[in-house]
């Protein structure tokens, strides 16, 4: 039975954690008493983008090892790395967690609520109904292929930069400093806040 888009999570994900996952967390949970820290960054410029926002912050609460601490305020940016007015405008926002998930399984995680949202990778820089993408976690610095950490364009988008700042005014980028020192290296042109907007942190 589907539940009503108005009461509870609006999490659409059909398998929402692999069992693998699951138990890699319930032995974590017994170990491990000190959560880690996780910014992720969420986007969208396909569909009705507020939605999937909400349904994207309601799947990553409702994930086993993962609990939303904080939401930023929603921004309309413009989208990067393509020519101006080739694609809709994206919603933006920022989401602090703590989980005990290790960096692979969060990225499992991240891939899986991309995927709930139908999301297509046939093009880079091409328009998507949601973008997940782990920002920093705690203060691992990695150069994985697969997960480099913190995200190796963080420091120069202000679509990440400011959410970050708004939700986290002491927020550093390991490696890189405080974000409120790396918005003054940004420019800030094209990412609006949309104050009629708001995203809920999940009951």
């Amino acid at each position: 039975m589907t539940r009503p888009s108005t009461q509870g999570h609006s999490d659409p994900t059909v398998q929402p954690v692999p069992a693998s996952v699951v138990e890699r967390v319930d032995a974590a949970d017994t170990t491990l008493h000190n959560p880690k820290q996780a910014v992720v960054s969420l986007g969208a410029n396909l569909g009705n983008r507020l939605e999937t926002l909400q349904g994207a912050v309601d799947a990553l609460e409702d994930t086993p090892g993962i609990r939303v601490k904080a939401v930023s305020p929603v921004y309309e940016t413009e989208p990067w790395g393509v020519e101006p007015g080739s694609q809709p405008s994206y919603f933006n926002a920022i989401v602090v967690l703590k989980t005990t998930l290790p960096p692979s399984s969060l990225l499992e995680r991240a891939h899986a609520v991309e995927e709930a949202f139908h999301r297509v990778r046939d093009e880079r820089w091409g328009p998507r109904t949601l973008d997940v993408d782990i920002v920093s976690y705690a203060d691992l610095l990695s150069d994985d292929p697969q997960l480099t950490l913190p995200h190796p364009r963080a420091h120069e988008r202000a679509f990440v930069l400011v959410p970050w700042h708004d939700v986290d005014p002491e927020a550093e980028l390991p490696g890189r400093g405080p974000v409120a020192a790396l918005l003054g290296t940004v420019a800030r042109e094209g990412v609006t806040p949309r104050g009629d907007l708001e995203l809920r942190l999940p009951e």
